[in-house]
Protein backbone atom coordinates (compact mmCIF):
# COMPACT_ATOMS: atom_id res chain seq x y z
CA UNK A 1 0.00 0.00 0.00
CA UNK A 2 0.71 3.39 -0.91
CA UNK A 3 1.54 5.81 2.49
CA UNK A 4 0.36 9.77 1.80
CA UNK A 5 0.49 12.63 4.35
CA UNK A 6 -3.11 12.65 5.29
CA UNK A 7 -2.77 16.72 5.82
CA UNK A 8 -2.05 17.17 1.52
CA UNK A 9 -5.77 15.91 1.33
CA UNK A 10 -7.33 19.65 0.84
CA UNK A 11 -4.66 20.50 -1.40
CA UNK A 12 -5.05 17.27 -3.89
CA UNK A 13 -9.05 18.08 -3.99
CA UNK A 14 -8.00 21.80 -4.44
CA UNK A 15 -5.62 20.53 -7.11
CA UNK A 16 -8.81 18.40 -8.47
CA UNK A 17 -11.47 21.41 -8.57
CA UNK A 18 -8.46 23.32 -10.68
CA UNK A 19 -7.83 20.59 -12.92
CA UNK A 20 -11.38 19.83 -13.60
CA UNK A 21 -11.91 23.45 -14.48
CA UNK A 22 -8.95 23.83 -16.61
CA UNK A 23 -9.31 20.52 -18.41
CA UNK A 24 -13.31 22.41 -18.89
CA UNK A 25 -11.78 25.61 -20.25
CA UNK A 26 -8.33 24.92 -22.01
CA UNK A 27 -7.11 21.17 -21.36
CA UNK A 28 -4.10 20.30 -19.30
CA UNK A 29 -5.48 19.58 -15.93
CA UNK A 30 -3.40 16.75 -15.46
CA UNK A 31 -0.24 19.16 -14.91
CA UNK A 32 -1.39 20.71 -12.33
CA UNK A 33 -3.03 17.59 -10.29
CA UNK A 34 -0.24 15.40 -11.08
CA UNK A 35 2.95 17.65 -9.43
CA UNK A 36 0.25 18.45 -6.23
CA UNK A 37 -0.20 14.70 -5.71
CA UNK A 38 3.52 14.02 -6.08
CA UNK A 39 4.22 17.29 -3.47
CA UNK A 40 2.29 15.33 -0.97
CA UNK A 41 4.13 12.57 -0.55
CA UNK A 42 2.64 9.90 -3.15
CA UNK A 43 5.34 8.08 -4.91
CA UNK A 44 4.77 9.52 -8.74
CA UNK A 45 3.86 5.80 -10.32
CA UNK A 46 0.85 5.91 -7.45
CA UNK A 47 0.46 9.39 -8.00
CA UNK A 48 0.53 8.94 -11.86
CA UNK A 49 -2.07 6.04 -11.33
CA UNK A 50 -4.30 7.79 -9.02
CA UNK A 51 -4.72 10.72 -11.45
CA UNK A 52 -6.00 8.52 -14.22
CA UNK A 53 -8.45 7.28 -11.28
CA UNK A 54 -9.62 10.84 -10.42
CA UNK A 55 -9.94 12.56 -13.02
CA UNK A 56 -11.75 9.77 -15.01
CA UNK A 57 -15.46 10.80 -14.05
CA UNK A 58 -14.23 14.28 -16.05
CA UNK A 59 -13.79 11.79 -19.18
CA UNK A 60 -17.04 10.98 -18.93
CA UNK A 61 -18.86 13.80 -18.73
CA UNK A 62 -17.14 15.44 -21.69
CA UNK A 63 -17.87 12.37 -23.99
CA UNK A 64 -21.41 12.66 -22.90
CA UNK A 65 -22.07 16.48 -24.07
CA UNK A 66 -20.28 15.44 -27.40
CA UNK A 67 -23.07 12.38 -28.23
CA UNK A 68 -24.87 14.62 -30.69
CA UNK A 69 -21.67 14.89 -32.97
CA UNK A 70 -20.86 11.48 -32.92
CA UNK A 71 -24.24 10.47 -35.61
CA UNK A 72 -22.86 8.96 -38.65
CA UNK A 73 -19.13 7.69 -36.81
CA UNK A 74 -20.36 4.47 -36.52
CA UNK A 75 -17.87 2.60 -38.85
CA UNK A 76 -14.65 4.58 -37.13
CA UNK A 77 -16.21 4.03 -33.64
CA UNK A 78 -16.35 0.25 -34.00
CA UNK A 79 -12.84 -0.11 -35.68
CA UNK A 80 -10.63 2.88 -33.10
CA UNK A 81 -12.85 2.37 -29.98
CA UNK A 82 -11.20 -0.75 -29.66
CA UNK A 83 -7.57 -0.37 -30.67
CA UNK A 84 -7.66 2.82 -27.73
CA UNK A 85 -9.33 0.18 -25.32
CA UNK A 86 -5.82 -2.01 -25.86
CA UNK A 87 -3.64 0.52 -26.34
CA UNK A 88 -4.64 2.30 -22.86
CA UNK A 89 -4.91 -1.35 -21.47
CA UNK A 90 -0.66 -1.47 -22.82
CA UNK A 91 0.17 1.48 -21.71
CA UNK A 92 -0.89 0.58 -17.99
CA UNK A 93 0.57 -2.01 -17.92
CA UNK A 94 3.63 -0.65 -19.15
CA UNK A 95 3.70 2.03 -16.34
CA UNK A 96 3.35 -0.90 -13.87
CA UNK A 97 6.26 -2.67 -14.88
CA UNK A 98 8.05 0.78 -14.87
CA UNK A 99 10.23 1.20 -11.45
CA UNK A 100 9.84 3.58 -9.34
CA UNK A 101 13.18 5.30 -10.09
CA UNK A 102 12.87 5.09 -14.04
CA UNK A 103 9.49 6.65 -13.85
CA UNK A 104 10.99 9.23 -11.81
CA UNK A 105 13.52 10.42 -14.08
CA UNK A 106 11.37 10.26 -17.01
CA UNK A 107 8.75 12.65 -14.98
CA UNK A 108 10.41 16.26 -16.47
CA UNK A 109 10.26 14.91 -19.68
CA UNK A 110 6.85 13.20 -19.67
CA UNK A 111 5.82 16.62 -18.17
CA UNK A 112 8.08 19.08 -20.72
CA UNK A 113 6.23 16.70 -23.26
CA UNK A 114 2.79 17.52 -21.92
CA UNK A 115 3.29 21.68 -21.64
CA UNK A 116 4.44 21.70 -25.27
CA UNK A 117 1.45 19.82 -26.66
CA UNK A 118 -0.58 21.76 -24.83
CA UNK A 119 1.02 24.81 -26.30
CA UNK A 120 0.68 23.53 -29.72
CA UNK A 121 -3.37 22.53 -29.47
CA UNK A 122 -4.59 25.42 -31.03
CA UNK A 123 -1.93 25.29 -34.22
CA UNK A 124 -3.04 21.94 -34.08
CA UNK A 125 -5.97 22.32 -34.75
CA UNK A 126 -6.07 25.35 -36.79
CA UNK A 127 -3.88 22.73 -39.27
CA UNK A 128 -6.00 20.18 -38.95
CA UNK A 129 -9.27 22.50 -39.79
CA UNK A 130 -7.36 24.20 -43.02
CA UNK A 131 -6.38 20.67 -44.46
CA UNK A 132 -10.05 19.60 -44.31
CA UNK A 133 -10.74 22.42 -46.07
CA UNK A 134 -8.56 22.03 -48.92
CA UNK A 135 -10.49 20.11 -51.17
CA UNK A 136 -7.45 18.34 -52.73
CA UNK A 137 -6.63 16.51 -49.84
CA UNK A 138 -6.89 12.90 -50.28
CA UNK A 139 -9.72 10.93 -48.84
CA UNK A 140 -8.53 7.95 -45.97
CA UNK A 141 -10.73 5.37 -44.08
CA UNK A 142 -10.12 4.89 -40.66
CA UNK A 143 -7.66 1.95 -41.09
CA UNK A 144 -5.30 4.98 -41.79
CA UNK A 145 -6.05 5.74 -38.11
CA UNK A 146 -5.20 2.63 -36.75
CA UNK A 147 -1.65 2.84 -36.00
CA UNK A 148 -1.00 6.00 -35.06
CA UNK A 149 -3.91 5.98 -32.63
CA UNK A 150 -2.57 2.91 -30.96
CA UNK A 151 0.83 4.42 -30.12
CA UNK A 152 -1.19 7.68 -28.92
CA UNK A 153 -3.67 5.72 -26.60
CA UNK A 154 -0.24 3.64 -25.42
CA UNK A 155 1.07 7.21 -24.27
CA UNK A 156 -1.85 7.84 -22.82
CA UNK A 157 -2.78 4.66 -20.61
CA UNK A 158 1.08 5.46 -19.83
CA UNK A 159 1.03 9.51 -19.25
CA UNK A 160 -2.21 10.90 -20.22
CA UNK A 161 -1.04 14.52 -20.33
CA UNK A 162 -1.67 15.64 -24.26
CA UNK A 163 -3.17 12.54 -25.45
CA UNK A 164 -6.09 14.57 -26.25
CA UNK A 165 -3.49 16.66 -28.74
CA UNK A 166 -2.04 13.76 -30.33
CA UNK A 167 -5.31 12.01 -31.22
CA UNK A 168 -6.78 14.71 -32.65
CA UNK A 169 -3.75 15.62 -34.94
CA UNK A 170 -3.78 12.38 -35.85
CA UNK A 171 -7.68 11.92 -36.37
CA UNK A 172 -7.47 15.36 -38.34
CA UNK A 173 -4.30 13.61 -40.76
CA UNK A 174 -5.91 10.48 -41.92
CA UNK A 175 -9.58 11.13 -41.87
CA UNK A 176 -12.10 13.26 -44.04
CA UNK A 177 -14.52 15.30 -41.61
CA UNK A 178 -15.53 18.26 -40.01
CA UNK A 179 -13.07 19.68 -37.30
CA UNK A 180 -16.08 19.16 -34.85
CA UNK A 181 -16.78 15.75 -35.10
CA UNK A 182 -13.36 14.84 -35.81
CA UNK A 183 -13.12 16.25 -31.96
CA UNK A 184 -16.05 14.53 -30.28
CA UNK A 185 -14.28 11.20 -32.05
CA UNK A 186 -11.51 12.27 -30.31
CA UNK A 187 -12.85 12.59 -26.93
CA UNK A 188 -14.78 8.87 -27.53
CA UNK A 189 -10.70 7.78 -27.95
CA UNK A 190 -9.90 9.66 -24.61
CA UNK A 191 -12.28 8.62 -22.75
CA UNK A 192 -12.07 4.30 -24.09
CA UNK A 193 -7.73 4.75 -23.32
CA UNK A 194 -8.29 6.78 -19.61
CA UNK A 195 -11.39 4.13 -18.66
CA UNK A 196 -8.97 1.16 -19.48
CA UNK A 197 -6.27 1.80 -18.23
CA UNK A 198 -8.18 2.97 -15.10
CA UNK A 199 -9.89 -0.36 -14.42
CA UNK A 200 -6.48 -2.07 -14.94
CA UNK A 201 -4.87 -0.12 -11.98
CA UNK A 202 -7.98 -0.63 -9.98
CA UNK A 203 -6.24 -3.99 -9.00
CA UNK A 204 -3.18 -2.95 -8.60
CA UNK A 205 -3.19 -1.94 -5.26
CA UNK A 206 -1.30 1.68 -6.17
CA UNK A 207 -5.03 3.87 -6.29
CA UNK A 208 -4.65 6.05 -2.79
CA UNK A 209 -8.37 5.97 -2.68
CA UNK A 210 -8.58 8.84 0.02
CA UNK A 211 -7.05 10.99 -2.74
CA UNK A 212 -8.80 9.85 -5.45
CA UNK A 213 -12.39 9.79 -4.29
CA UNK A 214 -12.14 13.70 -2.84
CA UNK A 215 -10.55 14.20 -6.28
CA UNK A 216 -12.98 12.73 -8.61
CA UNK A 217 -15.35 14.44 -6.93
CA UNK A 218 -13.40 18.01 -6.94
CA UNK A 219 -12.65 17.69 -10.48
CA UNK A 220 -16.19 17.32 -11.30
CA UNK A 221 -16.73 20.07 -9.18
CA UNK A 222 -14.28 22.18 -11.04
CA UNK A 223 -15.44 20.74 -14.46
CA UNK A 224 -18.86 22.47 -13.55
CA UNK A 225 -17.55 25.80 -12.55
CA UNK A 226 -15.04 25.69 -15.58
CA UNK A 227 -18.03 25.17 -17.83
CA UNK A 228 -19.77 28.11 -16.11
CA UNK A 229 -17.25 30.21 -16.57
CA UNK A 230 -16.43 28.97 -20.95
CA UNK A 231 -16.89 32.20 -22.82
CA UNK A 232 -16.07 34.68 -19.98
CA UNK A 233 -12.07 33.46 -19.28
CA UNK A 234 -10.14 33.46 -22.45
CA UNK A 235 -8.84 29.79 -23.06
CA UNK A 236 -5.53 30.79 -24.38
CA UNK A 237 -4.26 32.91 -21.58
CA UNK A 238 -5.48 30.27 -19.28
CA UNK A 239 -3.53 27.45 -21.51
CA UNK A 240 -0.25 29.45 -21.60
CA UNK A 241 -0.69 29.96 -18.08
CA UNK A 242 -0.68 25.72 -18.06
CA UNK A 243 2.13 25.40 -20.07
CA UNK A 244 4.23 27.81 -18.94
CA UNK A 245 3.52 26.43 -15.07
CA UNK A 246 4.32 22.90 -16.58
CA UNK A 247 7.54 24.10 -17.97
CA UNK A 248 8.42 25.42 -14.48
CA UNK A 249 7.73 22.39 -13.08
CA UNK A 250 9.36 20.20 -15.44
CA UNK A 251 12.70 22.44 -14.80
CA UNK A 252 12.22 22.05 -11.16
CA UNK A 253 11.95 18.27 -11.27
CA UNK A 254 15.15 18.48 -13.04
CA UNK A 255 16.99 20.42 -10.44
CA UNK A 256 15.47 18.53 -7.50
CA UNK A 257 17.28 15.20 -9.09
CA UNK A 258 20.04 17.10 -10.37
Amino acid sequence: MTTWDPSGLVYATLAAVAAGAINALAGGGTLISFPVLVAVGVPPVAANITNAVALCPGYFGATIAQLPNLKGQRAQLMLLIPIAVLGGLAGGMILLRTGERTFTALVPWMILAASLLLAVQEPVKKFVSKRLSNPSHKHHTAWFSALPIAAAAIYGGFFSAGMSVLLLAVLGLTLDDSLTRLNALKQVLAFSVNIAAAVFFLFSDQVVWGLAVVMAIGALIGGAIGGKLAGKLPPAVLRWVVVVAGIAIAILYWVKSN
